[in-house]
């Protein structure tokens, strides 16, 4: 199974975070799924890391490494994304969200969140 990770649920499980679901912390440990990381949670992670609403150890570039060490695929934005995001619904205001939503849906992704707003789309979700 191909799956991406929500923005909190990387950083849950980067710091072994009790909040991820046992459920989440199997589907990511699965050797049979390939797990995405997309650069929007990069982006919204440096963003959260330079106005200090976030902190991770080792700042950006650790955050961008451990993705490469747990052998996370990192997944680039495209214009089919992008065409996407203005195609959904307005349900989620979070712009980094929305990309994500595109994202699964785009490319026949399940999503890893806890967030209800992301789960209201039509996608495949895990928690």
């Amino acid at each position: 199974m191909d799956i991406i990770l929500d923005t909190h649920a990387i950083i849950w499980f980067l710091e072994d975070d009790k909040r991820l679901s046992r459920a989440a912390l199997d589907a990511i440990n699965n050797l049979e799924n390939v797990i995405y990381v997309s650069i929007a949670s990069v982006w919204e992670v440096a963003i959260k890391l330079s106005t200090r609403k976030l902190a991770f150890d080792g700042g950006i570039g650790n955050f961008i490494e451990a993705i490469h060490i747990n052998d996370f695929e990192l997944l680039d934005i495209s214009p089919r994304h992008i065409k996407m995001v203005a195609e959904l619904p307005f349900i989620h205001r979070d712009p980094f969200d929305r990309m994500l939503v595109a994202q699964a849906m785009t490319e026949d992704m399940t999503i890893l969140t806890v967030d209800e707003n992301v789960t209201k789309y039509e996608i495949k979700s895990v928690w």
